[in-house]
């Protein structure tokens, strides 16, 4: 994906966007009718009596208004919630969900088509003709309505709900794998070129990598004839005393500014291109569940089955054959170590007083051990790690047993 087309995308998630664009859609829709009003005849319109059409408008005008004041009040409220009781980081999905955007849209284009409509009746627009069209495009507004209504009421009843936000950071995830173009491996330490002949790209503030336009670094790569090694994938905190990319090879100031600008920097962490993110806010959810004051084993047992699913997803991801990164740019790849700590330390600690959380952190660690079999010693060493929590967190002896027993009936009872 280039950087205009990332651009654009974030564009088209803002909420305002879509209300804007239904907006001027209804306010089109209300002026169509005085410029189209012509192609009717005169008998027709008395017949269809489309003088009814100044009491609908008033009512649909007055009631979208207070539809979408309770829309919009209902969205603040789940978000202030989610932000409260799950993890703030959760609510920029929320904020994107495209159900609620349409609906707020929706009931927003509708308040002003009417009020628009209500406008140009007053003033004599649309004439007698005009009115039959102003009502065939009431009613299907209303038919619209309807529709979105009844899609509203049946999404709002989880909008926001802890599951409901599980889900949305697991498929946030999941298709940050499907999008990224890099391997997985056991360590993230690049093989760097020689020092010699070594241009530093630094970026000029501290930020966020969101997105690295490797299209635009592998055409530049060619047209200067250099290498460009990539250090900095989206989602790593850079600051201006340490390089984001390597150019091996010959080049001028203007190039180096050219890779900068294929980064592109932001001072909040998105989903995005990078699925370690997704990783740490299920670790949040699952912490604050396992806090004293909500103390909910079940959400965090959720949290870890949707990590290993994640986790699965990593583990079969291969760069794309349809879209191979470009010849002579360098991209590093995830390492295993970064996403398990990611997943399990914070689970780990915060659960440790916990036996059934302990219990299913050491199932799922085994299952994603079975799947990828490359990365055992890395997902055997955070199981230590995680049984070693759980036996000096418990208070039990037997309980203590149980996860000991887990942890080498699914581990060192491999490696006798």
């Amino acid at each position: 994906m280039t950087r205009w087309q990332w651009l654009i995308r974030l564009l088209t998630r803002r909420m305002w966007f879509r209300a804007a664009l239904v907006s001027a859609f209804g306010v089109a829709l209300a002026l169509a009718s005085a410029l189209v009003g012509h192609t009717i005849s005169y008998q027709f319109a008395a017949t269809i009596g489309a003088k009814s059409v100044d009491g609908i408008l008033t009512i649909l005008a007055s009631s979208m208004l207070a539809v979408t004041t309770f829309s919009l009040t209902t969205m603040v409220s789940a978000y202030s919630g989610a932000t409260s009781t799950i993890t703030p980081r959760a609510v920029q999905l929320l904020i994107d969900d495209s159900t609620a955007q349409n609906t707020l849209a929706t009931f927003l284009g509708s308040f002003l088509f009417a009020i628009v409509g209500i406008i140009a009746l007053s003033t004599g627009l649309y004439g007698e003709t005009g009115r039959v069209i102003l009502l065939v495009g009431t009613i299907a507004v209303i038919l619209f309505i309807v529709i979105t209504l009844l899609r509203w009421i049946e999404h709002i009843a989880r909008f926001g709900r802890v599951s409901d936000t599980i889900d949305r950071v697991e498929r946030a995830a999941m298709a940050a794998v499907d999008t990224i173009a890099v391997p997985l491996t056991l360590s993230t330490a690049p093989p760097l070129p020689d020092a010699r002949g070594i241009t530093p790209v630094l970026p000029k503030t501290m930020a966020r990598v969101t997105h690295v336009d490797v299209a635009v670094l592998g055409r530049l790569a060619q047209a200067i004839d250099v290498d460009i090694h990539v250090l900095a994938l989206p989602g790593k905190l850079v600051e201006p005393e340490r390089p984001i990319a390597l150019i091996a090879g010959g080049c001028d100031k203007a190039a180096v500014d050219k890779v900068r600008q294929a980064f592109t920097l932001s001072h909040h962490r998105t989903f995005d291109h990078d699925p370690r993110f997704g990783l740490v806010v299920l670790s949040e959810i699952a912490s604050r569940a396992l806090s004293p004051a909500v103390n909910d084993p079940g959400t965090a047992i959720a949290v870890i089955e949707a990590s290993a699913r994640v986790m699965l997803r990593l583990a079969d991801h291969r760069t794309s054959e349809d879209a191979p990164l470009p010849a002579r740019v360098h991209v590093p790849a995830i390492g295993m170590a970064e996403l398990l700590d990611d997943w399990c330390r914070p689970i780990a600690r915060d659960g440790a007083a916990i036996v059934e959380v302990g219990i299913r952190l050491q199932k799922a660690l085994a299952a994603v051990a079975r799947h990828a079999e490359p990365f055992r010693p890395l997902i055997e060493q955070a199981a230590f790690d995680a049984a070693e929590r759980a036996k000096a967190g418990l208070a039990s002896e037997r309980d203590r047993s149980v996860i000991e027993h887990m942890y080498h009936g699914h581990f060192a009872a491999r490696n006798r």
